[in-house]
C-alpha cells in the first residue's frame, strides 16, 4: 500500500524531531568527538534542508508568481472581474490582518507574560547590568548618569546605546542584530516609500533576478502585462498561451519537489531542534504561550470563515492544504511554500485557478496575519518587561496600544515572505513607542519556534482568502461550490 505524501511528511517531521533532539544532547557533551559529530551532522542536515529543498522551492518563486498572475488574469472574461477579484482580496486581507492584531493585544495584556517569576528574574539581571553601565559611564565621563530628579541623562542613553550595539555586534547574534539595526529609525513613511513604492516600480529583470526575489514588483509587473493581453486580444494569443503553459510546467516541477519533501523537511526540522532544544521556553515560556494562545484563536476564526463564508468544512480544509500547511510550519517561508499552496488549493479544494493564481501571490507578500499577531505580542512583551528603566521610560496606556496596533498592521504589509522578516519588521513598532532595539534579541531564541506556527498561520490565511472569494465570485467565474466539491 502506498503511503499518502501528506503521511509521509508527517513521519519526516517527527523523526527530525527525534533526531534532533538526539543532536541537541550530543552538542552538550564536552567531548570533542561528539562535538564533531554534531558539526558533521548539522551540515548534512543543512545541505538536504535549507540549501537544496528551499533552494529549489525558491528557484521557482519569481516564474511562478509572473506565470500564474499572468496566465489568472488573461483567463479572466474582462476588466470588472479582475476589479472584483482584487478589491474582494484586498478588503478580505485588510480584515483578518485586523483581526490578528486585535487577538494578540487581548491575549498579551491579558496574559502579561513580561510580569510572570521567570521574567522578573530577567528584569532583575537586567536592573543589575543598568547599575554596573551606571557606575561604568561615571568613571569613564566623570559625569553622573542620573540627573538631580534621578532620570537619565541624555548623553548617558546615547553611551548605552553604543555600548549595547557593540555587544550585540560582536556577539553570537551579531547577523541578526545588524538588520534590526538597519532598520531603525525607519518611519511608517519610510516603508511605504521603500518597501512599497520603490519596489512596485523596479526593472521587472531586476525583480526576477533580486535575491529573495521582489515579488511585489513582480505582482505589479504581471498584472499590467496581463492587462495588457487582455486589452490588445488576439494579437497577444501567443503571450497568452506561453504564460499559461509556463505556470503549468512550473506546478509539474513543484510536484517533482514534493516528492523529496519528507526527507528534506525532516532535515530542516532536525537542524532547528539540534540548534535550540527544549531550554529556550524555561523563561519565555509565558510569552510563548501568549503568542500560540493568540495565533489558535486566530486559526480558529480562519477556520470558521471558510465554513461560513467559503463553504468548506474545517476537515475538508485542513485535508485539501495539509501539505502546504506543513511545509511552510517547517520552512518558515510562506514564499517558499507558494508553489505547493497553489496546487493544494486548485487541486484539493477546486478553487478556481483563475482566483488562485491571483490572491495567493499577492497574500504572500502582503498578508502576514501571524507576523502581524506576533510583533504586537512580542513589543508589548518586552515593554512589560523592561518598562520602566532607565532606557524604556514607557508606559502601557490607551494611546501607547493604538500605536502598536496601527504599526503592527503596516509593518506586517511590509514583511518579507522570508524567515526571520518579522523581526526586522518589528523595529518599526518598537521604534513606533520608543523601544530600544538591544531589547529585541531576548526573544531571538525562540522565534525560529514561533515563526513556524506564525508561518503555516499566514498560509492558511491565504488559502482562507482565495476559498472566500472563489465562493463571492463562482457565480461569474462559474466554479462549482466548494462544500458540494468531492474530497481528495
Amino acid at each position: 500500500m502506498r503511503i499518502k505524501l501528506h503521511n509521509l511528511i508527517f513521519i519526516g517531521m517527527i523523526g527530525g524531531l527525534l533526531i534532533g533532539l538526539g543532536l541537541w544532547a550530543i552538542k552538550r557533551s564536552p567531548d570533542e568527538t561528539y562535538q564533531a559529530v554534531y558539526t558533521h551532522a548539522l551540515w548534512w542536515l543543512d545541505l538536504f534542508g535549507p540549501t537544496v529543498f528551499m533552494g529549489a522551492l525558491k528557484m521557482i518563486i519569481a516564474p511562478l508568481i509572473l506565470a500564474s498572475i499572468v496566465s489568472g488574469v488573461t483567463s479572466l472574461p474582462d476588466m470588472k472581474e479582475l476589479g472584483a477579484i482584487g478589491w474582494k482580496t484586498l478588503a478580505y486581507y485588510f480584515c483578518t490582518t485586523t483581526i490578528a492584531v486585535i487577538i494578540g493585544l487581548v491575549f498579551v495584556l491579558t496574559i502579561q507574560p513580561g510580569k510572570r517569576a521567570a521574567s522578573v528574574e530577567v528584569r532583575n539581571r537586567r536592573v543589575a547590568e543598568l547599575d554596573e553601565r551606571r557606575q561604568a559611564y561615571q568613571e569613564t565621563t566623570g559625569q553622573p548618569a542620573l540627573s538631580a530628579d534621578d532620570r537619565p541623562n541624555t548623553a548617558y542613553l546615547v553611551w548605552l546605546a553604543e555600548q549595547e550595539g557593540v555587544e550585540h555586534t560582536g556577539g553570537t547574534e551579531a547577523d541578526r542584530y545588524e538588520k534590526l539595526a538597519g532598520a531603525r529609525g525607519r518611519t511608517a513613511g519610510d516603508i511605504f516609500k521603500d518597501d512599497i513604492v520603490r519596489p512596485l516600480l523596479m526593472n521587472p529583470f531586476q525583480s526576477l533576478s533580486a535575491s529573495p526575489p521582489n515579488s511585489l514588483g513582480i505582482i505589479f509587473f504581471s498584472l499590467l502585462l496581463g492587462i495588457a493581453c487582455m486589452v490588445v486580444g488576439k494579437r497577444a494569443a501567443l503571450v497568452v498561451s506561453f504564460f499559461q503553459g509556463l505556470n503549468a510546467v512550473i506546478m509539474q516541477v513543484t510536484r517533482w519537489l514534493m516528492s523529496v519533501a519528507p526527507f528534506a523537511i525532516g532535515c530542516i526540522m532536525a537542524g532547528l531542534v539540534a540548534r535550540n532544544g527544549p531550554e529556550i521556553f524555561q523563561t519565555l515560556g509565558w510569552y510563548c504561550g501568549a503568542v500560540l494562545g493568540g495565533i489558535l484563536v486566530h486559526v480558529c476564526i480562519l477556520v470558521a470563515i471558510a465554513r461560513v463564508i467559503g463553504g468548506v468544512t474545517p476537515l475538508r480544509l485542513f485535508r485539501g492544504i495539509r501539505e502546504a500547511y506543513m511545509i511552510a510550519f517547517t520552512t518558515r517561508s510562506s514564499a517558499a511554500t507558494l508553489p505547493v499552496t497553489i496546487a493544494n488549493t486548485t487541486e484539493k479544494l477546486n478553487v478556481s485557478p483563475k482566483v488562485a493564481n491571483f490572491s495567493l501571490p499577492l497574500g504572500a507578500t502582503m498578508n502576514m496575519d501571524g507576523t502581524a499577531l506576533y510583533e504586537g505580542v512580542a513589543v508589548i512583551f518586552l515593554i512589560q518587561l523592561y518598562g520602566g528603566l532607565d532606557d524604556v521610560s514607557i508606559t502601557m496606556t490607551a494611546m501607547t496600544t493604538l500605536l502598536i496596533f496601527i504599526t503592527a498592521v503596516l509593518a506586517s504589509v511590509g514583511a518579507a515572505a522570508v524567515p526571520d522578516a518579522g523581526l526586522v519588521t518589528m523595529v518599526l513598532v518598537a521604534s513606533a513607542v520608543h523601544l530600544p532595539i538591544y531589547y529585541i534579541p531576548l526573544i531571538f531564541a525562540v522565534d525560529a519556534f514561533l515563526d513556524m506556527f506564525r508561518t503555516s498561520t499566514n498560509v492558511l490565511g491565504d488559502t482562507v482568502g482565495a476559498i472566500v472569494v472563489n465562493r463571492l465570485e463562482r457565480s461569474r467565474l462559474g466554479a462549482p461550490a466548494l462544500d458540494t466539491a468531492p474530497g481528495r
